[in-house]
Parts: structure tokens; C-alpha cells; sequence
């Protein structure tokens, strides 16, 4: 049976940055033969989904090295899209080059600022200088462009075919857990059904400006046994005393369990909107924890 995170029918899905890009990536290998629509921003591809143009968007939400991707906690509760689905990937970037060129005569290295920071010792050790860029492959595109031996790209493999550039060193990434959520966005639909397989519940709420709130708030979950997997906290409208968090817990609203410590958590609250339900994605059962 198709998940709606995964539907039957050959379609469209949006993502933000340029072709070769780690979501364009991910597109291939959770949607593969859909037309995956390359957008110069998140909002593009929001817009996209919105408009009727893509039935979905592939967007990354957090990192295992890097955190957080800045401004989706402050785009995903104001859009009318649903969370349907996750993805993780495995991030891989390739030190490429143009046609010809040579580590030895490489000087500056162009790249996303988390692909830099994702790299910073390799970078260190062959003495390059980091110069930021809007997205990795749009990077290799650059390099491309400029045909200068001396300025190369740290992007995903798929760039250096899409750009025709050279390899001039594989996985320079630091770390090699290195991995990235996506979630996938679609318009409003029904969530799955109560006991239907491993389910994730992603949710942002607004504590009361009272003593303890946070405290009361969460005190539900840990009653109720809900796994609560992700838990973080963002200042809205420019106020220091109101503070959301988005969080990710195991289970479906429906389940006794989380129903009550959701109910719990309304009473300590302002505000709380669940941005979807969806299949927890099978890497989660296959993490080790050190």
C-alpha cells in the first residue's frame, strides 16, 4: 500500500537550490522519475507546491553537524503545507575542479557556508581560502564558468557530471555521520491511521510567560511515555519573553498516550499547531548511539 508520503502516481516535486544540489539528491532517490523542480529559495518551493505546479517539496530541516537550517523554523508553521514524510541522506561532498586542473594549483575554495564549515579542516590543511556561495552545485556551476584553475567547488558528486568538472578529491567532508533530514511538504491531506507502523508526530507550541511553564508543559510526555525526539526553542516577533518550540515525538495523535500529554500541554500554553503526522523513516531504527 502507498504511504502519502509516497504516492503511486508519477509527479513533481520542488526543492530549494540548483540542479546537483543534496536536495536535488534526495529528490532522485525517495521520488525517483518524478521531475524534480529545482527553486532559488524555500519559499520558492512552498510557492510551488501551493500554486498546483509540484505535488510536493523536499525540504532539509536539520543536520547532524551543522543543526538547525537556518529560517525553516520560522517558515514551516506559517505555511498551509503538511509535513507527509522524512528522508535522510547520507552528505558527501568532492573537492571538484575544472577540466585539467590540480590540487596543487587550487587557492580558493567556493561553496555553501555549512559545506565550508562541513570541511573546515580539510579546507585548513591544503591551505585554501573558503569564499561563500548561495548553494554547493550552484558552486560547481560557477567553476565551471570561470574556468580558473585556482578556484574549485566543494559539492556533491552528482555536481562534477552535471557540470563537467574533475574530481580532485572524494568525502572531504570532517565527519562521516554526516546526514541530513528532509521533510517532505504537501497540501493538507489525511494523516495516517492510528497504528499503522512507526509514526512521528512534528508539532510547535508556545509556552505561557509564567513560572515553570516549560517545565509543566513537557512534564505530560514524560508521564505518558511519549518518546519526544527533537525539541527546540526560537524567539517570534522579536520578543525575548515568548518563546515557540518545534518538536518531533513518536506516536499518532490518536494514541492514548500522546493524546493526553498533548492535552497536558495545552494548559501551559498559547498556542500549538501539529505541522504533520507522518512514517517514521526506517533510518531511525537503524541509528547506533555511542
Amino acid at each position: 500500500m502507498t504511504s502519502p508520503a509516497e504516492p503511486a502516481a508519477i509527479g513533481s516535486i520542488a526543492y530549494q537550490g540548483e540542479p546537483g544540489a543534496n536536495s536535488h539528491i534526495v529528490c532522485l532517490e525517495a521520488y525517483p522519475g518524478w521531475n524534480a523542480i529545482p527553486c532559488a529559495t524555500f519559499e520558492d518551493a512552498f510557492a510551488q507546491v501551493i500554486s498546483g505546479a509540484a505535488q510536493l517539496a523536499m525540504i532539509p530541516i536539520d543536520n547532524s553537524v551543522a543543526g538547525r537550517v537556518a529560517d525553516i523554523h520560522l517558515l514551516l508553521p506559517d505555511t498551509s503545507l503538511q509535513i507527509v514524510g522524512e528522508h535522510f541522506l547520507r552528505i558527501r561532498f568532492d573537492l571538484l575542479g575544472i577540466p585539467g586542473a590540480t590540487m596543487a594549483q587550487a587557492q580558493e575554495v567556493h561553496s555553501h557556508v555549512h559545506a565550508l564549515a562541513q570541511c573546515r579542516r580539510f579546507i585548513r590543511a591544503h591551505g585554501l581560502k573558503p569564499v561563500v556561495a548561495g548553494d554547493t552545485a550552484g558552486s560547481a556551476r560557477e567553476v565551471r564558468d570561470w574556468n580558473d584553475p585556482g578556484k574549485v567547488s566543494l559539492a556533491p558528486p552528482l555536481a562534477a557530471a552535471m557540470y563537467g568538472l574533475d574530481t580532485l578529491a572524494k568525502d572531504v567532508e570532517d565527519e562521516h555521520h554526516n546526514t541530513t533530514r528532509f521533510v517532505v511538504l504537501s497540501p493538507p491531506q489525511s494523516y495516517p491511521e492510528a497504528g499503522s507502523g512507526p509514526l512521528v508526530t512534528s508539532f510547535v507550541f508556545r509556552v505561557r510567560n509564567i513560572a515553570a511553564s516549560l517545565y509543566k508543559a513537557l512534564g505530560g510526555f514524560a508521564t505518558n511515555g511519549v518518546n519526544m525526539t527533537r525539541l527546540e526553542s526560537y524567539m517570534v516577533d522579536g520578543e525575548f519573553s515568548a518563546t515557540m518550540f518545534m518538536v518531533d515525538v513518536e506516536g499518532h495523535p490518536e494514541d492514548r498516550a500522546l493524546k493526553q500529554a498533548l492535552a497536558e500541554l495545552t494548559f501551559f500554553s498559547t498556542e500549538l499547531r501539529i505541522l504533520g503526522v507522518f512514517p517514521a523513516h526506517p533510518y531511525r531504527q537503524t541509528r547506533t548511539t555511542d
